[in-house]
């Protein structure tokens, strides 16, 4: 069983860190040829509280940095309107041409049919890449303010050599006041491909993991950043391959005892347009399976791991049951794939609504 703090014991339900990016979207065109882009913004750690924020009505916060530039107040004003605090934003000094901080980008298009999604980003030097430990007062965030739960990911791991360092500063600190701590592996290849690869990814996030109470990850995910090798079926997530990471999961958690929970998703990809998609979760010495959906379609996939993530955490806050908090994560997974953009634009009522097997019906 995790046990974590009753709301009244903490001022903050959730607190994420990590970099979080401007998304310029082509929309239905491609980056090579576009010539206007969509802005939103996005980032794996980030997306998360926006979730538990925006859809599930819970009290978040970000801890990460932005440069003082205009570009910088861009970002700012569309964390606005994701509603989560922004009280621990970090702004570094800005040179004039981005030489030492800017705001990392992300090129991102959705795809189409046998076109899968791709994204070019363009974010070394950015702010939060330059976190190091001892900016961050992490004991008033975890012990003075109080908080229920720490999220952050391999993405933040991957951005440079102090970011890992911060980490776990963070992670040492919100376990000395009772803090869970979840981390999405969320292995980015473009990321480590010029510092040690999978090699490195592995030494840096299971150094990490040690500290990890909840381990969050995709099928890549365990394999490239942790060396858990799955044995590769060609079936669909209803068959072999859901029975191939179950046994995976057990292994993983004979290495880390410390994982109270493990939490998977599993995607199968027909198209870009159409993917299984399903998820497995582990607690309690016990393994518990998400309603799968065969052929789910699917607008923008960018972000369906973390608003998976989002709805999982949001069941073990709310101290639901293992199934029901697996469903949550699967069904918010979902729905916020049915919509463009890195985050959620669900509502808790239409998670609710999948969640009790509610169909695409007209609501009206």
């Amino acid at each position: 069983m995790i046990k974590i703090k009753p709301r009244s014991e903490a001022k903050w339900d959730a607190v994420s860190l990590g970099e979080i990016m401007l998304r310029l979207d082509p929309g239905e065109g491609r980056v090579r040829t576009a010539r206007e882009f969509r802005v939103w913004e996005g980032g794996g750690e980030y997306n998360v509280t926006r979730g538990l924020k925006r859809c599930f009505g819970l009290n978040t916060t970000v801890v990460t940095a932005i440069p003082e530039n205009d570009v910088g107040l861009l970002l700012l004003d569309l964390l606005y309107q994701g509603g989560v605090d922004t009280s621990h934003i970090r702004w570094m000094p800005f040179d004039g041409i981005g030489r030492d901080v800017r705001v990392g980008l992300n090129f991102t298009e959705r795809g189409f049919g046998v076109r899968g999604a791709l994204g070019v980003s363009d974010r070394a030097y950015s702010a939060a890449s330059k976190l190091k430990k001892g900016d961050i007062d992490w004991r008033k965030i975890f012990s003075e303010d109080g908080a229920r739960w720490f999220h952050t990911g391999g993405i933040f791991a991957a951005l440079s050599e102090s970011t890992p360092e911060v980490i776990l500063e963070a992670a040492e600190a919100a376990h000395a006041a009772g803090t869970i701590v979840s981390y999405d592996l969320n292995y980015r290849p473009s990321l480590w491909k010029a510092v040690g690869g999978k090699e490195r990814a592995q030494e840096v996030n299971r150094e990490i993991a040690r500290f990890v109470d909840v381990m969050i990850g995709n099928e890549e995910d365990f394999t490239a950043a942790l060396g858990f090798e799955v044995e590769d079926v060609d079936d669909t997530i209803t068959g072999l391959q859901v029975e191939n990471f179950k046994r995976m999961i057990a292994r993983v958690v004979d290495e880390f005892p410390n994982f109270k929970a493990v939490a998977t998703t599993l995607r199968d990809v027909h198209t870009a347009g159409i993917n299984d998609w399903g998820a497995i979760l582990y607690t309690e010495g016990d393994f518990f399976e998400a309603t799968h959906r065969p052929k789910l379609e699917i607008f923008d996939r960018v972000g369906g791991g973390d608003s998976f993530a989002s709805g999982l955490i949001y069941g073990f806050l709310e101290g639901m049951t293992p199934r029901l908090c697996v469903e949550y994560g699967a069904a918010h997974g979902a729905l916020a794939m049915t919509t463009p953009g890195d985050t959620t634009m669900a509502s808790l009522r239409e998670v609710e609504k999948l969640v009790g097997g509610g169909s695409a019906r007209v609501d009206r």
